[in-house]
């Protein structure tokens, strides 16, 4: 048995029990996250029988240092104070249903439902991804991951190894390549990355590829480079297909919190970010900044990483991820 082998169920099933697995690494995955949420609710509302204005400082308090953010936090509490109004008053024990059920509600009115990223669109081939994000946020193992699922759903997969900014980048991406079995179009450190993007692509056209994925450097410390960089990508690729990147995806890390929020702005002042990965959430208690990326950026988030394995990077599902939050 291969060492990718005995993950094929779990990246093929849609079983009972495979559902089961997910959630409970889910759970598993979120549980720092949740333990920092429910002890600093339960502090808030310590001692009350009901909740009233008068301790909605208290709540907003306790999802701030959460890292839910300032701004989501104001439209939670702006709807927990119209509950209040609405129904006079809310028992102490009703608190973490209804700020849970306003998260989902709140999550929901991005407008992007959830599904299963794996049906890619049928665009034609391939459908290309670039890939972005800063050092160290597992940018290149979220695109091992992803290729290895992908591979399981019958898709053939090419990687571009264009963060040329790092040697290591480049070697870490060949290592997934070789443990996922699929090929990669490489280059030596300094090369110029467009022409890596290039060549990644114009082999997955002539080669009939299904996806053909790219990683790009991690660098934000001049983001008008970052943006040129990344422009010139960008017209490269459509001198082969005019509508590529069909996807930018931004990889965040979690365990960053309020950090993240403001990588993804630098980013997206940068660059056309379309979806997005947050990763690291499970060696974290920061996991309330998931729903603040969702709530202020209005971008799909695919993934979440809620551990080492292949299985622990999720397709994002916006209930089960606050059921599992306030569990």
């Amino acid at each position: 048995m291969g060492f990718f082998d005995k993950f094929k169920k779990t990246f093929t099933g849609n079983d009972e029990e495979e559902a089961k697995e997910i959630k409970e690494d889910l759970n598993k995955g979120l549980e720092k996250s949740s333990q920092n949420i429910f002890s600093k609710l339960s502090k808030a509302v310590a001692g009350k029988t009901q909740v009233d204005i008068a301790i909605l400082d208290d709540i907003e308090e306790a999802l701030m240092s959460s890292d839910v953010s300032l701004d989501t936090t104001v439209k939670i509490i702006d709807r927990l104070e119209a509950r209040i109004a609405r129904d006079k008053y809310l028992n102490s024990a009703e608190v973490y249903t209804v700020v849970k059920d306003e998260m989902v509600k709140l999550l929901d009115e991005n407008n992007v439902p959830d599904a299963d990223w794996f049906d890619i669109p049928d665009l034609g081939k391939p459908y290309v991804l670039l890939v972005v994000g800063v050092n160290g946020v597992g940018k290149t193992t979220t695109i091992g991951k992803l290729s290895n699922r992908l591979k399981w759903r019958g898709k053939n997969v090419i990687l571009g190894a264009a963060d040329t900014f790092r040697a290591a980048a480049i070697e870490q991406l060949v290592v997934w390549a070789e443990r996922v079995d699929i090929p990669i179009v490489k280059t030596e450190m300094g090369a110029d990355p467009a022409s890596v993007a290039f060549a990644t692509v114009e082999r997955a056209v002539k080669e009939n590829f299904d996806v053909a994925i790219i990683d790009t450097a991690g660098r934000l410390h001049n983001k008008k480079n970052l943006m040129a960089e990344l422009s010139k990508i960008r017209r490269v690729l459509q001198k082969v297909i005019p509508d590529a990147p069909h996807e930018v995806m931004l990889v965040l890390d979690g365990s960053t919190g309020q950090n993240a929020l403001e990588q993804a702005k630098q980013f997206m002042a940068a660059t056309d970010v379309t979806s997005l990965t947050v990763t690291k959430l499970d060696g974290t208690a920061k996991g309330g900044v998931v729903v603040a990326i969702s709530d202020q950026f209005k971008i799909p988030i695919k993934f979440i990483g809620v551990g080492e394995k292949l299985q622990h990077l999720q397709v994002f599902n916006k209930k089960e991820f606050v059921d599992s939050l306030f569990q």
